[in-house]
Formats: C-alpha cells, sequence, structure tokens
C-alpha cells in the first residue's frame, strides 16, 4: 500500500513538472526509458538475471543513445546539450530501478507461495536425530530415489 501511495505522488509531481520542463527533455527521457528497457533486457539475458547488471544495462543502453543523439546533434546543429544527455540518462535510471523493485517484489512472491505449498519445511536442510542423520530433498516428495539421476 505504501509503494502505491508513493508512485500515485511520484507520478503526480512528475506531471506537474511536465510543464516547467521543455518537450525536449520529456522526450530525451522517454528515449532513454525505452533504449534503457532494452539495454536492461539484453543485460539480464547475458547476465541470467542479476540485478546488478541490469542495471547497468538500463544505464548503458540509456548512455549510449544519448551520446549517440547528442553527437548527431553536435554535428547537424552546432550545439551539445548536457541537460539532454541527462534527461535521456535518467530514463534509462528509472527504467533500472522500477526493474529492481518489481524483480524484488515477484521473488519475494514465489517464496511466500512455495512456503504457502509445502510449509516451513526446508527439503534441502539436513536433519539431525539422535541415531542418525537423514537428508531429504524434494525428489522423495515425487516419489523417486536418487538412482533415477545416475541413470
Amino acid at each position: 500500500m505504501m509503494k502505491s501511495v508513493s508512485i500515485f505522488f511520484i507520478l503526480l509531481s512528475i506531471h506537474s513538472m511536465y510543464g516547467q520542463i521543455g518537450s525536449d527533455k520529456a522526450l530525451h527521457f522517454l528515449g532513454g526509458t525505452l533504449y534503457g528497457l532494452v539495454g536492461a533486457g539484453i543485460a539480464s539475458e547475458i547476465s541470467d538475471g542479476d540485478r546488478t547488471w541490469t542495471f547497468v544495462g538500463s544505464l548503458g543502453g540509456s548512455l549510449l543513445i544519448g551520446l549517440a543523439k547528442e553527437s548527431i546533434d553536435q554535428k547537424q546543429y552546432g550545439g551539445w546539450d548536457n541537460a539532454d544527455l541527462l534527461a535521456t540518462v535518467l530514463g534509462g535510471a528509472t527504467v533500472g530501478v522500477t526493474i529492481d523493485i518489481f524483480k524484488k517484489r515477484k521473488q519475494r512472491k514465489r517464496k511466500k507461495l512455495f512456503k504457502d505449498a509445502v510449509g516451513f519445511f526446508d527439503f534441502n536442510v539436513k536433519k539431525k536425530f539422535p541415531v542418525k542423520t537423514i537428508e531429504i530433498n524434494s525428489l522423495c516428495l515425487l516419489g523417486m530415489s536418487k538412482a533415477v539421476l545416475n541413470r
């Protein structure tokens, strides 16, 4: 609930700031967001979903497109604008943070679903009893022995 309220106020403040910021900066932010999303997707695939590399990919994608756009502007119009570059990179940073927030939420939800389904018993932990130590793994739930893995 608190996150929803925070997101609502952030969106409200962005909407009110839009009138103060030129439409050019908003377009740069949008472009950075889109290319940050592409960079995050590529980095996530390469790094097998590592959160740090996903964020770096979103920043890298937006920085790459921002530098390319400002280089074109410098050559065609003779003007490099660092504020445009910053707006583009901020778009990528926004995507990176958003992905990270929702990925954490999804992981917590999966863990909760697993715990609700099987209880709080951890099947990969060795349990010690006075007579002997037994190991219970997930194959026991399926009625299979470890010999199945060796075939």
